[in-house]
């Protein structure tokens, strides 16, 4: 049976079925009394006072949402994933380095989107004083001057390690529990960067681009769905490349097709001069 390309996108990125969701626990929310109004689109029932989630639906924005981050990565653009929920932290980490995004695992600085000089200047000042340790630089201080200069480079490749090598405004953010990640959410969508979050039963999600409801607590739930997010991202920055090198490589043939084109004009220009001086003797 003939295949579109979504179709095909979808079936190597192994979106997981409804039952594989309900396996990773992504359909328990929170309990009745803390849920958001706006989520109630997204709740399939009520039992035993925890809200269900419904996980068709779920099924289906995920779609929507790696779709989109996958587009975004194939055009290059950079992407910030951040979780600073401690259960989720190092997983964050990991992700991002194996997908070349970027992150924020430990504390989103106010300002990161909508101040970006400042935050640059932290990433310079991180990238200049690790430099100088590696080079020995910092040898000829004392041990306490050292310790103080390690502490320093810590507090910022907590803060804004995770964001070395940004280019200004990303193409987009992922967000694991926008309800925690709020000042994430206000800078995304002040500066009009597109929003994909993981929402649970006591977020509002209004103003998320690409809400993916679900369980935003659980290790198991959270992994399951920043594993697909991260699959999207790595696909769309592979096809990058190789678009990226595929562009440059007609470029080199075509300077190349230039070139013989114009040592053959010059050629038959030689040869017209040659006979036009045979004909005069």
């Amino acid at each position: 049976m003939y295949k579109t390309k979504k179709e095909d996108f979808f079936m190597k990125l192994k979106i997981p079925t409804v039952k594989e969701l309900f396996d990773a626990g992504v359909h328990l929310g929170h309990q009745i009394r803390r849920w958001h109004p706006n989520a109630a689109p997204y709740i399939y029932e009520a039992r035993k006072n925890i809200h269900v989630i419904n996980l068709e639906k779920t099924h289906e924005l995920l779609k929507e949402g790696a779709e989109f981050l996958y587009e975004t990565a194939k055009k290059g653009e950079q992407i910030i994933l951040v979780g600073t929920k401690r259960q989720v932290s190092e997983l964050i980490k990991l992700e991002s380095q194996h997908c070349k995004a970027l992150y924020v695992n430990q504390r989103w600085l106010g300002g990161t989107l909508t101040n970006y000089r400042v935050i640059k200047n932290n990433i310079d000042k991180l990238v200049k004083m690790k430099k100088k340790r590696e080079a020995g630089e910092y040898e000829m201080y004392t041990k306490k001057e050292q310790l103080l200069l390690d502490r320093e480079i810590t507090k910022l490749e907590n803060s804004v390690g995770g964001l070395v090598g940004i280019r200004g405004l990303p193409g987009a953010v992922v967000v694991i529990d926008a309800h925690r990640e709020k000042t994430a959410v206000r800078e995304a969508k002040r500066t009009d960067v597109p929003i994909v979050a993981l929402l649970d039963t006591d977020t509002d999600p209004t103003g998320i681009d690409y809400p993916i409801p679900g369980n935003d607590d659980a290790i198991k739930s959270t992994s399951l769905i920043l594993k697909v997010l991260c699959g999207a991202i790595e696909k769309g920055y592979e096809d990058y490349e190789k678009q990226d090198a595929e562009e440059e490589q007609d470029a080199e043939e075509e300077q190349e097709q230039e070139k013989r084109e114009q040592e053959k004009r010059e050629q038959e220009k030689e040869e017209s001069e040659e006979n036009e001086n045979k004909e005069e003797k």
